[in-house]
């Protein structure tokens, strides 16, 4: 039976604070990699981070913490990767320590830009780390929603399954139910586009469509998703599944989600730097929406909301003009 053995958490966002909530009810000891000497510090002081999930507690006498991410990955043996997908190879170009031989776990719902590779691709192309050491973690899940400890389900995908099996046994809770996959790259691309599909309801919201039409918007959103996902790995899955379906429907229609503001502001005429820099953090689908789209000019996948939101970002076509030849599409 595979063992996970010690773990560290790469990341110091929402995300990361959850998981390492999770994990570290388990365990009693984590390492955990954050890039800010004077984060770790106000972290140590207070308890908590001092940024994200401010009211998540921890004793800090079971977190390594460390500014190095070659001294973290020496000295532990599962690495959960949950930066931002822009920063991720900024990240990674500081290791001195070879990661192949880790089991690394993907936490980022997003691609890496330039390479156009989501993360469990980029790990095993460019570092050369074998498939079964790659796992990836899918929602529907908010951090909000798990460090208020509401009932959330979450899939570990890897090909491996016993050691799929091996990581959910660490993070299933009274809160935390768990199943395992070998999906993994349909797990991951589906994360990428549900952000896409949320930054439009967000955008049709901030238009003023209203629920009637957000639900025909979602319903074309999983048929779009499934015709990509069986395009770019052809194998038999249920899009209804909640790793992928009923993760769309809450990076959808949930305040949490940072794609769903991001998208509303722009449909309210916020421009896209406006938008940024009042939301203050990283709304994932707007990298992912511009990569999705160069990896589709390949593929020629019929996606057109995918498209609508291009063009909208990217193009700076009007967002009503964009979203009505959207909706003359749909039935």
């Amino acid at each position: 039976m595979f063992n996970c053995g010690k773990i560290a958490i790469i990341g110091g966002g929402s995300w990361a604070t959850a998981i390492a909530k999770i994990i570290i009810s388990h365990t009693h000891h984590i390492g955990w990699y954050m890039r800010r000497d004077d984060r770790i510090e106000d972290f140590k002081r207070m308890s908590h981070n001092p940024a994200y999930l401010t009211t998540v507690h921890f004793n800090i006498d079971e977190i390594n913490f460390s500014s190095d991410i070659n001294k973290i990955v020496q000295q532990y043996d599962t690495l959960v990767f949950v930066t931002p997908s822009p920063y991720l190879k900024s990240h990674l170009k500081k290791l001195k320590t070879r990661i192949k031989d880790k089991f690394i776990v993907t936490a980022i719902k997003g691609i890496v830009p330039d390479e156009n590779l989501v993360c469990s691709e980029y790990f095993h192309e460019v570092y050369d780390v074998p498939e079964e050491n790659l796992a990836c973690i899918g929602g529907p899940s908010h951090a909000e929603e798990v460090a208020l400890e509401r009932l959330s389900y979450l899939t570990i995908g890897c090909t491996d399954i016993d050691k799929a099996q091996a990581f959910t046994n660490i993070l299933s809770n009274n809160f935390i139910k768990t199943k395992i996959s070998s999906d993994v790259i349909g797990i991951e691309y589906s994360s990428v586009l549900k952000n896409v599909y949320s930054i439009c309801a967000g955008i049709c919201s901030g238009l003023n469509y209203g629920d009637n039409f957000q639900a025909v918007l979602m319903s074309n959103a999983v048929q779009e998703m499934s015709r990509f996902l069986s395009t770019i790995n052809p194998i038999d899955r249920s899009v209804d599944d909640s790793v992928y379906l009923g993760d769309l429907l809450v990076t959808g229609y949930s305040n949490f989600s940072r794609n769903r503001v991001f998208g509303t502001m722009i449909g309210k005429g916020y421009s896209v730097k406006a938008a940024q820099i009042e939301m203050e953090m990283i709304a994932e689908g707007y990298f992912g929406t511009k990569c999705m789209k160069e990896i589709n000019r390949h593929l020629h996948v019929n996606m057109p909301i995918l498209d609508a939101v291009y063009n909208i970002l990217y193009e700076r076509i009007s967002p009503q003009r964009e979203i009505k030849l959207l909706t003359d599409s749909f039935r």
